[in-house]
């Protein structure tokens, strides 16, 4: 029997014990004639496995993967999976709601011949109840996913409108290539979770919403908070809304050395777990954890847990030879994050990618500050506003929860926003993004155009790729020279905006390009042997370091990607030099052969 690919429980912050893991074998079929709505492959027993689902996927990966056992790179913008489940005795009597962790783009889910659910957004989750169309015996279950890849207005991060990658461009990525999976509920369960850490009062803040409730029964929520699996507190409070908001105090102490703040150097996280009681029975039981730090700008300083700090982040795109956008093992999200910090960087810029929760979740459990960012489109549209909005709401929600993430970035390089130079209505939208980014977390900073053409930004954050040492000393050497430099021939700020005391960041340079694996490619400068690479990479990373107005830097990149070959690692994650001399250049520790 064929191992399970990726068996972990995808949603880390909101664990159920009872669930099911669908991914492994699905029936699976190309529909590039849209015979597939005409014909009515959604109701069982239509299209036969002989001359319509004739393929089998592998899911989670994308049938562009080699992981998929497909592995075809055309284009096919729609597809179709079936695949029949028999349900645990242990979900009988229970509400069976059906989980996809990302489909791209389009998706509509059918259970039994009857529409379940439709979403639109390829890089953020969604699910149902589905309870009321299942049979007691066998399921079948049908998703159509449809993509749009010559699209230019769909956000789509890296993923090229092209037939062949080339350029910063790669693979596309089609259909389910996250986790699908199904937990069994009772009819009055925890349906959504806020956790907000206040360091200043000790407190941490709760927002609980409760799916089911009715009136007359008395709906109350028990929380247990551990740390290190010693008891810290129990808040036991009562229901009366769908939606109740409450604070715990932690009583611990938070300073002087004796702290269990959450940093990259200390990944501090305490353990809760609420109990949904009805009547006082025990209902929905869900585990999750919260680390207690603080991101924000006091007096013009990046701070972490109210002292300043110096970001040193790697560019990473979260990209996989085999998998594309589907890491091949959690074990492999864990070794990313491993791999950048052993390189001496405290941050990971995740690039045009909403990336899998279950990195987040090694960053928050090993310590990596993370930027947010959202995979965007390529043109502007009023169609494509309103899709990208939708989106970047659904996944700011999704990640809100982490204490890894210090930062949201809505648009790189003005990414789906082509004219915000000159177009009034694409500055509007850019700086829509903020406030709406905003209106949701109040509590991290807010990039709007990350790279330049700003519009209101809570960071001054600059891409650059120059890589002359004295060239980069002198254009970072002070803020008036900084904020006026224009890179890539783009000025910082438009739309009358101009620079106002934010933190100054370098969040894209290097780009060294060395070749250490098969892969050709090219990058923004070359390096032709090992102690060439260390010199390059010494002479970018010093001027950013010494800058006495840059807080923090990104450098370009962890690894290398498809054509790309100016990663720290090659594509298969093999260092080009050892990291320890990677980190000492990082650290600010002279380089000496």
């Amino acid at each position: 029997m064929q191992q399970q690919p990726r068996p972990e429980y995808p949603r880390p912050q909101f664990v159920r014990e009872e669930w099911l893991n669908l991914n492994g074998t699905w029936e699976f079929a190309f529909d590039d004639s849209g015979s597939g709505d005409r014909e009515k492959w959604y109701i069982p027993g239509n299209g036969s496995e002989e001359t319509v689902f004739s393929h089998r996927i592998t899911v989670p990966f994308c049938f562009q993967s080699i992981l998929s056992c497909i592995s075809d790179t055309s284009v096919h913008d729609t597809v179709w999976y079936r695949k029949k489940v028999t349900l645990p005795h242990s979900f009988s009597d229970k509400r069976v709601l059906l989980h996809f962790g990302a489909v791209d783009y389009r998706a509509s889910v059918w259970v039994n011949g009857q529409l379940a659910m439709t979403h639109e957004g390829g890089h953020v989750p969604f699910g149902g109840d589905i309870t009321d169309l299942l049979q007691e015996d066998e399921n079948c279950i049908v998703v159509k996913a449809e993509d749009f890849s010559r699209d230019k207005r769909l956000p789509r991060g890296k993923q090229f409108w092209e037939d062949e990658s080339r350029m910063i461009w790669y693979t596309r990525t089609t259909g389910i290539w996250q986790t699908v999976w199904m937990e069994a509920v009772a009819t009055t369960h925890l349906d959504r979770l806020w956790l907000t850490p206040d360091i200043d009062r000790d407190e941490i803040q709760l927002r609980i919403g409760i799916k089911g409730r009715k009136d007359r029964n008395e709906v109350s929520v028990k929380a247990v908070i551990t740390f290190g699996g010693e008891h810290v507190t129990t808040e036991m409070f009562q229901i009366n809304h769908d939606l109740e908001s409450r604070s715990i105090g932690l009583n611990d102490f938070h300073d002087h050395g004796m702290g269990r703040l959450w940093s990259p150097e200390t990944p501090n996280l305490y353990d809760v777990e609420f109990i949904v009681l009805v009547d006082g029975v025990e209902t929905d039981r869900v585990k999750s954890y919260f680390g207690m730090r603080k991101i924000s700008i006091e007096h013009g300083k990046i701070c972490l847990n109210n002292r300043p700090i110096v970001m040193k982040m790697v560019l990473d795109q979260g990209y996989f030879p085999d998998g594309i956008l589907t890491a091949p093992t959690d074990e492999a999200l864990r070794q990313d994050v491993e791999l950048t910090k052993a390189m001496g960087f405290n941050g990971s810029r995740k690039h045009q990618k909403v990336e899998d929760p279950r990195f987040l979740y090694w960053c928050d459990k090993l310590g990596l500050l993370v930027w947010g960012e959202m995979a965007n489109a390529y043109d502007y549209s009023v169609e494509y506003a309103q899709r990208f909005a939708q989106e970047w709401q659904e996944a700011v929600i999704r990640d809100y929860n982490h204490p890894c993430i210090v930062a949201w970035v809505p648009l790189n390089e003005s990414w789906g926003v082509p004219n915000i130079l000159i177009d009034r209505r694409q500055q509007h939208h850019a700086q829509a993004m903020y406030y709406l980014t905003k209106s949701i977390d109040e509590h991290r900073p807010v990039i709007s155009n990350d790279g330049w053409e700003h519009m209101k930004s809570d960071l001054c954050t600059i891409h650059d790729y120059e890589w002359r040492e004295e060239v980069l000393t002198e254009r970072y050497s002070t803020i008036r020279s900084a904020a006026q430099s224009m890179p890539a021939n783009r000025r910082i700020h438009v739309g009358g905006m101009s620079y106002a005391d934010e933190p100054i960041l370098l969040s894209e340079f290097g780009g060294i390009s060395f070749r250490k694996s098969d892969w050709e490619g090219w990058g923004y400068s070359g390096a032709t042997d090992e102690e060439d690479f260390l010199k390059r990479l010494a002479a970018v990373v010093r001027p950013a370091l010494h800058s006495p107005v840059l807080q923090g830097f990104c450098y370009t990149q962890l690894t290398d990607v498809e054509q790309e070959i100016n990663g720290l690692l090659t594509y298969d994650r093999v260092p080009k030099v050892p990291l320890e001399q990677i980190r000492a250049i990082v650290e600010g520790n002279a380089w000496t052969k």
